[in-house]
């Protein structure tokens, strides 16, 4: 039964993830604002990360969580570069 309960869990939470990315994707390329649009970049990477995770879950292999890491901390470099790009139009200093 724990099995049975963890897979159904597991497929759900996948497909709720994958409908998230596709809405992040939608405001990521319709954003009416470029703030709007590096927002949906955010919640895309996450989703992206968080289905990465299930996937390992659903796996067991360790190669799932360690390209979930780099994709998070390569999204939290690009979501703080492009907020200091929209803020002073420069990133470099």
């Amino acid at each position: 039964m724990t099995m049975a309960v963890l897979n159904w869990s597991l497929t759900i939470s996948q497909i709720l993830v994958s409908l998230a990315l596709i809405c992040a994707a939608f405001r990521m390329l319709r954003g009416p604002r470029a703030q709007d649009r590096v927002l949906g970049l955010d919640a895309a990477y996450l989703n992206g990360m968080l289905l990465l995770l299930l996937f390992g879950i659903r796996s067991g292999d360790t190669v799932y969580f360690e390209a979930a890491l780099i994709i998070a901390v390569l999204g939290f470099i690009g979501t703080a570069a492009l907020a200091k790009f929209l803020m002073r139009g420069e990133v470099i200093e």
